[in-house]
């Protein structure tokens, strides 16, 4: 009975312990998100368009370059900061890139992706 009882309380610290990382990092991640014609994209090609912009729990994905997630990382201000392996169009292997994910100022439902250098790739809602 104590056996059991201890691997219950055991399960229900590792449930909290992981739904706090989880929401520490501010951003879920799980369900796409993109602008129009990243989510109509989100799927595989049907369209193509210049803005494109998708961004799933493991890729970055625009008109002229996809980018494969390495590691995350939750910062205190909610925002994500994202390590990745990126090949661009008309260019040989891949480049190491970082990103922050951060919640719009404008609208909280959206995200805003910009570079290491802060240049803003542009704001994406989560595709339906």
């Amino acid at each position: 009975m104590f056996e059991v009882r201890c691997a219950g309380l055991y399960l229900t610290a590792v449930v909290v312990l992981a739904a706090g990382s989880a929401s520490a990092a501010g951003i879920d991640l799980s369900k796409p998100y993109g602008n129009r014609s990243g989510c109509i994209n989100k799927n595989g090609q049907k369209v193509y368009a210049e803005d494109m912009l998708l961004l799933t729990d493991t890729d970055f994905i625009t008109a002229t370059s996809a980018c494969a997630f390495t590691g995350k990382h939750g910062e205190a201000d909610g925002s994500l900061t994202v390590k990745a392996e990126c090949e661009a169009e008309g260019e040989e292997g891949k480049s190491p890139a970082t990103f922050t994910i951060k919640h719009s100022a404008k609208n909280a439902k959206k995200l805003v992706i910009a570079d290491e250098d802060g240049s803003v790739y542009g704001e994406v809602s989560r595709c339906r």
